[in-house]
C-alpha cells in the first residue's frame, strides 16, 4: 500500500498506538451523529494522521504556555467492519456501508478523545521522575483549566473507556500477545520508506491471545514484570463493545524494525515458559531484545 508521508514527521520522537474501534452503537446516543459524519466524510487516514500531529506541534509552539487541547473537535479515525469470513479491508471504501457484518453503517469507530488522553498523560508525567520538570513546563493554571475541560467532557459525552493507548520509543512487548502474524496487516509506504504498519485483530480473538498468556504466566512465571501488563491489558479489552476490533499501528518505527516477528517471538517465548524449556525462552526473549533495545536507547539519545 501507498501513502503520504505524514507532515512534519521527521525529527519526531517514534510513536505508536493500540487503539480500539466499536460499533456505532456502543457510543452515547448524543455522540453517534458526530461519529457518523466523521464516516460519512470518507477522509483518507494519513489525512487524519496528518490533521492530529499538526495541531500537536501547534500547541505547543501556541503562545499563552497552554499546550492541552481544547476539545472544539476531535479527530476520529473510521475502519470497516470486518466481512463474514474475517477479512478486513484495508480502507474504508465508498461503498463500506454495504460490507459491515451486523452494523448499520458497517464502520467502526475509535475516537481521539484528546482532552482525556492529554489529561491523563501530564498525570502521568506528574507523578513520573520528571515531575519537578514538568510542573514548570506546564503551569498549575494551565493543568487546572484543562481539568475543567476533562470534566465537561465525561459529563456530556459519558466517557468511561479511553480507546487508545500510545507508546513513545517502541512497543510493549505486551501489545505484542493480541496478534499473530497471520492477522490482516497494512504496510503503508512512501518514497522508498515504510511509514507505518497497522495489525489488526477482532477484540474476541485478542482477549482470547491474552488471557492464553494471562494464564499460562501466573503459573511458570509469576514475578515476571510482564504478567502485570497482560492483567491490565485484559481489563482495558474488556470494557468494549464484543464486535469491536483491535489495531496496533507502529509509526515510524516500523521503518526500522519490519518485517517484525515480535508476536511470534513473544507467543513462543511464553509457550516455552509454560513448557519449562527456559532455553527456548531465553532465545526468544533475545531476538526481541536485539530487536527493540536499539529502538528504546534512541529515547536518551543526543
Amino acid at each position: 500500500m501507498t501513502g503520504n508521508l505524514y507532515h512534519g514527521q521527521a525529527g519526531l520522537p517514534f510513536s505508536s498506538a493500540l487503539r480500539i474501534y466499536e460499533p456505532l452503537e456502543a457510543f452515547p446516543e448524543e455522540q453517534q451523529e458526530a461519529l457518523r459524519e466523521a464516516g460519512s466524510r470518507g477522509g483518507s487516514r494519513a489525512a487524519v494522521e496528518n490533521a492530529e500531529l499538526l495541531a500537536s506541534l501547534g500547541r505547543i509552539t501556541r503562545p499563552g504556555g497552554d499546550p492541552f487541547p481544547t476539545g472544539a473537535t476531535d479527530l476520529v479515525r473510521v475502519l470497516a467492519a470486518p466481512r463474514p469470513d474475517n477479512a478486513l479491508p484495508a480502507a474504508p471504501t465508498a461503498d463500506a456501508g454495504t460490507s459491515g457484518a451486523g452494523h448499520p453503517d458497517g464502520l467502526l469507530y475509535c475516537p481521539s478523545q484528546l482532552v482525556l488522553r492529554a489529561g491523563l498523560a501530564a498525570n502521568a508525567l506528574m507523578e513520573g521522575i520528571h515531575g519537578p520538570l514538568a510542573q514548570l513546563l506546564i503551569p498549575e493554571e494551565q493543568r487546572d483549566k484543562h481539568q475543567e475541560r476533562i470534566d465537561d467532557v465525561r459529563a456530556h459525552a459519558g466517557l468511561g473507556r479511553v480507546h487508545t493507548r500510545a507508546s513513545t520509543w517502541g512497543i510493549p512487548f505486551s501489545w505484542f500477545c493480541l496478534f499473530q502474524e497471520s492477522d490482516p496487516t497494512d504496510v503503508v509506504e512512501s518514497e522508498g520508506h515504510i511509514v507505518t504498519v497497522r495489525i489488526r485483530a477482532t477484540i474476541g480473538e485478542a482477549l482470547e491471545r491474552v488471557r492464553y498468556a494471562v494464564a499460562h504466566l501466573a503459573l511458570a512465571a509469576p514475578d515476571l514484570d510482564m504478567l502485570e501488563d497482560l492483567t491490565q491489558l485484559t481489563e482495558w479489552l474488556e470494557l468494549f463493545h464484543p464486535e469491536s476490533v483491535v489495531e496496533l499501528d507502529y509509526g515510524a518505527v516500523a521503518d526500522k524494525v519490519y518485517p517484525d516477528e515480535s508476536p511470534m517471538d513473544v507467543r513462543l517465548g511464553i509457550e516455552c515458559l509454560a513448557e519449562g524449556d527456559m532455553t527456548g525462552a531465553a532465545a526468544a526473549y533475545r531476538r526481541l531484545a536485539s530487536r527493540w533495545i536499539p529502538i528504546r536507547q534512541l529515547a536518551r539519545a543526543s
